[in-house]
Order: C-alpha cells, then sequence, then structure tokens
C-alpha cells in the first residue's frame, strides 16, 4: 500500500520534507564567499552536484536569498570546500542563521587559507577545495541554482592515492532527512558491463 502526496495540495514544509528524506544521501557543498564589504561567509547547501565535464562546472541550489547567493551575485566568485565527517560540528554550526555581516569563519572559529585564484578564502582544515567563477544562475520558484566553472582545484595529498583523491580518506559527510546526516559506511565496487560482454552472455545462453 502506498501514500500518495500531491504537491498542488500540500504544504510547501510537508513536501520539502518529503524531498529531502527521500533524495538521499545528498552532497554538501560547504561554500564560501566574500562579500562585496569584505566580510567572509561560509555556509553548506545539500543541492549539489557537477554540472558540466568540460568545462567544468558545478552547481548548488540556494533555497531562498541566502548570504551566499547575495555575495557570489556580487563578486562573482566562491569556493567549494569539502564536507568531512571530522568538521561535522563545524560545518552544521556554520548552517546557523547568523545576521548578514557576520562572518561564519569568525564566530564559529574555522581557520581560513587564502585561495590561488578567487578572492573568497578557502576553509583550511578541508581537504578538497574547487575554487569557481560564476557561470550562470537560474531562478526557479523560491530558489536559485547557482553554476560555478572551476578554475582551480587544491587537494590536500593526505587523502590522494596513486593520483587520485581515496574515499575512506576522504571520509565524506552527506545529508539526509529531517536533521540527520551520513557518513561514508561500506563501500561497494562493481564495475560496469561493455555491451559486448552482454551479447556474448546471450550468444552463450
Amino acid at each position: 500500500m502506498r501514500i500518495d502526496f500531491d504537491p498542488a495540495r500540500c504544504d510547501r514544509n510537508t513536501f520539502y520534507r518529503l524531498m529531502t528524506s527521500t533524495v538521499v544521501p545528498r552532497p554538501i557543498a560547504w561554500v564560501s564567499t566574500t562579500s562585496a564589504e569584505g566580510t567572509d561567509n561560509l555556509a553548506p547547501h545539500s543541492f549539489f552536484t557537477i554540472s558540466c565535464v568540460e568545462p567544468p562546472v558545478v552547481q548548488f541550489t540556494s533555497v531562498g536569498r541566502k548570504d551566499s547567493l547575495r555575495n557570489i551575485e556580487d563578486t562573482g566568485a566562491f569556493v567549494v570546500n569539502f564536507a568531512p565527517e571530522p568538521l561535522f560540528e563545524q560545518i552544521n554550526a556554520t548552517a546557523t542563521d547568523f545576521p548578514r555581516g557576520i562572518s561564519e569563519f569568525d564566530t564559529v572559529g574555522i581557520e581560513r587559507e587564502a585561495s590561488l585564484r578567487v578572492k573568497p578564502p578557502r576553509v583550511a582544515a578541508s581537504p578538497v577545495a574547487l575554487e569557481c567563477e560564476l557561470h550562470s544562475t537560474v531562478r526557479l520558484g523560491d530558489s536559485t541554482v547557482v553554476f560555478g566553472r572551476v578554475v582551480h582545484a587544491a587537494v590536500d595529498a593526505a587523502v590522494m592515492t596513486d593520483g587520485h583523491p581515496e574515499v575512506t580518506r576522504l571520509a565524506p559527510l552527506s545529508r539526509l532527512g529531517k536533521d540527520e546526516w551520513g557518513t561514508l559506511g561500506e563501500v561497494r565496487e562493481i564495475s560496469r558491463v561493455p555491451y559486448t560482454e552482454w551479447q556474448g552472455r546471450g550468444q552463450a545462453g
């Protein structure tokens, strides 16, 4: 038996909670920006993914008009800092609705690191930072999708294995429903099956 939900008949928060509890796990973009007045902002956004490979573009969604969005619109730059498990409490703290003009870096006590290609700083303790220039934005109802062209990536050597970031060393956090967060858990590997092998299986059968 299924329970039906009609978004046209549900209130906004009910359907929001439904979507964020079923579209899981969601990677976290820990976005650092700098306002036009020079205040550094830091906030987690869990509507986040890769948009394009060539050129490299990532995207996150600002639900409502948050400081991250305003700063990016004003300055055209941001950094996506990787959200690792050891920084769980700090990441959650930067989700607090601090008034505009207050820096989460300073208030929460997070060490900055200078970026190479953009003005907003990186999170020094984050193992990966994607420095981005604003590509474009798309307004969808009460939210804005932000597309950023990655102009530089900085990766901690400690998480690299054979020239590639190793997932257990990265220890990614993810968002689930309600106030729930996810950690990496079991890692399983399986190779994709080429079509020629599927053909072979069919002929063999």
